[in-house]
């Protein structure tokens, strides 16, 4: 195993505020009226930007809820932006006017990944859960591009087909739009609710998206499915900059509104929290993160596919073990030094049936 020193985080996502003015229906910290208990301060915020830079130069992605629901975003974004890191921002686009964009741009912001789930207005805003927010996000887009901000586009599918990612990505690309991620929602917060797709309907729709894309001058990920790296091999198709599959503790981890570190935004296990911890010292120190650096500990099939280094399945969905095929979930964050070994289990979202005995 690779000593945990030897890495260093290339993204973090950051939930600066549980405050949202939308209730998406597959938000997966149920964001909306109430802010999270304990939230981190401005000062706090600036302290934690001073531990991250310990670790190196990530790219430190502001996330919410509605990041910009939070008074001091720019404050934050601005102290970021001096230290030297790479301030980003994932927003709905709802409030992201002109104003609000020359603002973003003077925070030193440089991308804004902005929700976009469909084509159509009317499948968009009901996804949503509020009238009108299809277009202030096509707006939202337009405005950043005006600001010379870099856009993203994040769109989340749950039983979409290949004419539902077309559409966005032929929209987005009219607006100027290259960049684009097509997330596979694990089912936390209020998307346990919603009954996700089938693990056959996740992997037609995979394979869709790579061939469909392969020769494209657009950029496209699928995320939160790891087997994308496993099915893009069986094609034929490489892109030096998709990375692993999964990413989890290894080169992503997301801090939570109180300070938490957890391995990603879907895993909640919590590997430290900076106001005990310094957060250099959870990255490099924390059991959780070595293990999930570890290929060697994967368990069940991930332990015997010969993908693992590349995909590592999702530790999100593994975590969960057969409940990833329920609507029963407590998303209270943990602390289960006792579960690593489940968390290096076997993705049950993965088709593939290696070859070989367990190992």
């Amino acid at each position: 195993m690779i000593s945990a020193q030897s890495y260093s985080p290339r993204l973090i996502s950051w939930n600066i505020t549980l405050r949202c003015p939308l209730k998406c229906a597959h938000c997966y910290v149920d964001a909306g009226d109430r802010e999270a208990e304990g939230v981190l301060s401005t000062s706090e915020a600036f302290g934690v930007i001073d531990q991250v830079c310990r670790t190196g130069k990530p790219v430190v992605v502001l996330s919410g809820g509605e990041p910009l629901m939070r008074e001091d975003l720019f404050d934050i974004a601005r102290y970021g932006t001096d230290q030297g890191l790479r301030m980003v921002m994932g927003s709905s686009g709802m409030l992201i006017d002109k104003t609000t964009a020359a603002q973003i741009s003077e925070a030193g912001i440089k991308a804004v990944a902005i929700s976009l789930d469909s084509a159509s207005p009317a499948i968009h805003d009901s996804f949503r859960g509020l009238d009108g927010v299809w277009e202030k996000a096509v707006q939202a887009i337009r405005n950043c591009r005006d600001e010379g901000i870099g856009v993203q586009i994040n769109m989340s599918v749950l039983h979409s087909g290949i004419a539902g990612v077309e559409a966005v990505v032929e929209m987005g690309t009219t607006l100027g739009v290259r960049d684009y991620q097509v997330f596979f929602p694990v089912s936390t917060g209020r998307a346990r609710e919603i009954k996700p797709g089938s693990p056959q309907e996740y992997e037609a729709l995979i394979r869709q998206i790579l061939i469909r894309y392969q020769n494209s001058d657009v950029n496209i990920r699928p995320t939160c499915a790891p087997q994308f790296r496993r099915i893009a091999d069986d094609l034929g198709i490489n892109n030096p900059a998709w990375g692993r599959g999964c990413i989890a503790g290894i080169s992503y981890c997301r801090i939570y509104a109180n300070g938490d570190v957890t391995p990603c935004p879907y895993l909640p296990v919590s590997a430290g929290n900076v106001r005990v911890t310094p957060f250099h010292e959870i990255w490099n120190n924390s059991g959780i993160f070595a293990a999930l650096r570890d290929p060697d500990l994967l368990t069940g099939k991930c332990g015997r596919c010969r993908f693992k280094t590349i995909c590592g399945g999702c530790r999100a969905r593994a975590y969960r073990g057969a409940d990833a095929f329920s609507l029963h979930w407590c998303d209270g964050l943990a602390r289960p030094d006792e579960l690593i070994g489940v968390l290096c289990a076997e993705d049950p979202y993965c088709l593939y049936e290696p070859e070989g005995l367990q190992v």
